[in-house]
């Protein structure tokens, strides 16, 4: 080392820098990782140049702190230790070697060879991890075992170095606070040193990758509450720090309103959309940096895709909010009751009340412009359950201004499954606001809508290749036309003497309900045309259901002929009586369809009697 000026040990290292950061679009097609290999030889040149680990620094810790790949000790420092003197700082200089040759290997798939260096990395700074010089690198080598263990679905591993790191970085910010050297000032001259804001910058960004990192590790774990809070986190560490882009950070958000929609916190997932929409906003409008490199670049297809993505999370949030209210003010029917929306307009006095206190729980993304920005898209939308039409029919038009968006990118050509979905939400909008509306005939009219929408999407699909689309649309349209029958059937009711159109348009229906319930459950059939003894869990209450309602179905017809109706009857009792037997050979299939069982064992003791009356009627006549 002494032989080698300082100075070209430096320029070396730049050097290898520039070929792994900088040169890397311009490699050849067939030699993707030509740069990279050049960098990786620089390296093993200053590593040389540097000269053999000091012995103490390079030997393996004593077997209570077993420090390997699969079992390195991550608990924290008892006290600070500075890499103080020529020996201290040669085993930091090769740390920070170890480190990038480690990144090296595994931005080439080689991942072994880099899960080598990086631990090597780690024995060589473990004494003095907790000093200003080293624990911005350690926790960088410790973050990216974390992934290289996490892209080998080693999640637990994984989660042990990410958690120590964060672990590590509150007791550095607690003890010490000042910021860390950034690995990279290891080889720069006294001058060339970074200033205390650019450190402080850069070792926020490790702790934000740092929380990035352990949300999709508590999301693959199943750790929900935990995941949300660290994207969250995250999410708010990268605006602060405008080191972010925004398509990603976009999505992010809007996903993360998912997570907060299913928990019915409306408030929070109001605010991540709304964010959601302002940052993407902001695509192609931000200024290059190191975090808004090539990859960030303006590509159409991408931002039209993320801007559907989007769309359907608003449609979800919409949707959501407003069955959320009919299932708080439904009766035993599924009716709107009125005292219990009474009592829910008691109690939106009281949510408006505390909305102030609320809102100051909620983690708020942005500061100044930014935050007045989000409001703005907040203060447009609703986050209270509607208790009227009114304001059903608010979140209503919001969400479908939505479906329209989220369509113009999922298209039936191209995303056949995306756009069932999104047509499926918009027939659920139509649906649960036809819940608000009292007036029947209008109600008619919203069905006969969703029947517009999802008919034309069944002729063109190939059931063979979406068997479980075609069931979901089949069991859909049926129900919506046996809804608009019943709906039909009240109508006719309240007049003394219905026409034959009334009728005729009953009858209709019906028949069209029984058409796709039996579609429905013809598809459940062997190849031999079968219907199978066991059906299968993840279809057994809509098939038991479907019998259900085609058995009602066939004593709803309305006819003059006494030999159809008896007929009618007849397939009526057939399809209780299959529901009867089958939970009775399968008690589990019982408690499936508790209500409709019941019933079903009723109508099959009282219509074998009614047959006969019709029997005694027709031969006396």
């Amino acid at each position: 080392m002494a032989s080698v000026p300082w100075a070209e040990v430096r320029e070396k290292f730049q050097a290898a820098l520039a070929l792994s950061q900088v040169e890397l679009h311009k490699n050849p097609e067939k030699e993707p990782y030509k740069s990279k290999y050049s960098a990786r030889a620089l390296l093993e040149e200053v590593k040389a140049l540097l000269g053999p680990a000091p012995e103490d620094e390079d030997e393996r810790p004593p077997a209570d702190e077993a420090l390997d790949a699969e079992h390195l000790s991550l608990g924290l420092p008892a006290e600070v230790v500075e890499a103080e003197g020529p020996v201290a700082q040669r085993a930091v200089r090769l740390a920070v070697i170890e480190f990038h040759l480690g990144v090296n290997h595994i931005d080439t798939e080689e991942l072994s060879a880099g899960e080598e260096h990086l631990v090597k990395c780690l024995r060589l700074l473990r004494k003095y991890r907790l000093s200003h010089d080293c624990v911005s690198l350690y926790l960088q080598a410790q973050n990216n075992l974390g992934i290289l263990w996490s892209e080998r679905e080693e999640i637990e591993t994984a989660q042990a170095y990410l958690e120590s790191s964060e672990a590590l970085y509150n007791q550095y910010m607690k003890e010490i606070g000042s910021p860390p050297l950034d690995p990279t000032e290891h080889f720069l001259p006294e001058e060339e040193k970074h200033t205390e804001q650019e450190r402080s910058k850069r070792f926020e960004k490790v702790y934000t990758h740092i929380l990035y990192y352990l949300a999709q590790v508590y999301q693959h774990m199943e750790m929900f509450e935990k995941a949300a809070r660290y994207c969250h986190s995250t999410l708010k560490l990268q605006l602060e720090h405008n080191a972010y882009r925004p398509l990603e950070w976009a999505i992010n958000a809007a996903t993360l309103s998912q997570f907060y929609i299913n928990k019915l916190c409306f408030m929070e997932a109001r605010h991540c959309l709304s964010a959601a929409n302002v940052i993407f906003g902001q695509t192609g409008k931000m200024p290059a940096s190191e975090d808004t490199t090539e990859a960030e670049g303006y590509v159409p297809e991408l931002y039209h895709q993320r801007k559907g993505e989007i769309a359907r999370c608003w449609i979800k949030y919409c949707l959501t909010l407003m069955q959320n209210a009919q299932l708080s003010m439904q009766d035993n029917i599924g009716e709107l009751d009125f005292d219990k929306q009474a009592e829910l307009r008691t109690l939106r006095r009281k949510e408006l009340d505390e909305e102030e206190s609320v809102r100051k729980k909620a983690v708020q993304f942005g500061t100044g412009e930014l935050c007045d920005a989000i409001s703005a898209v907040e203060e447009k939308v609703r986050y209270l359950r509607p208790l009227d039409f009114d304001e059903a029919r608010e979140l209503f038009l919001l969400g479908q201004h939505y479906v329209f968006e989220a369509k113009e990118f999922f298209q039936i050509d191209g995303y056949v499954t995306d756009h069932i979905e999104v047509v499926q939400d918009h027939s659920a909008l139509f649906k649960v606001l036809a819940f608000f509306e009292t007036d029947m005939e209008r109600r008619c009219k919203m069905h006969k809508r969703r029947i517009a929408m999802l008919e034309p999407l069944i002729v063109d699909l190939n059931p063979q290749y979406y068997l479980l689309v075609s069931r979901q649309l089949q069991f859909e349209i049926a129900h919506t036309y046996y809804d608009m029958m019943d709906l039909k059937v009240a109508i006719a009711d309240k007049v003394r003497d219905p026409d034959s159109h009334i009728v005729k348009k009953i009858n209709a229906l019906n028949k069209s309900a029984l058409k796709y319930y039996q579609l429905f459950l013809d598809s459940l059939r062997d190849p031999n045309k079968v219907f199978p003894e066991h059906i299968g869990e993840d279809v057994l209450r809509p098939a038991l259901l479907a019998k259900f309602r085609v058995a009602r179905l066939y004593g709803k017809v309305i006819t003059a002929d006494p030999k159809k109706e008896l007929e009618n009857v007849a397939a009526s009792l057939e399809h209780y009586q299959f529901i009867v037997d089958y939970c009775e050979k399968h008690p589990a299939a019982a408690r499936e369809i508790e209500v409709e069982l019941e019933l079903s064992k009723e109508m099959v003791s009282l219509l074998p009697t009614k047959m006969e009356r019709f029997r005694s009627k027709m031969a006396l006549t």
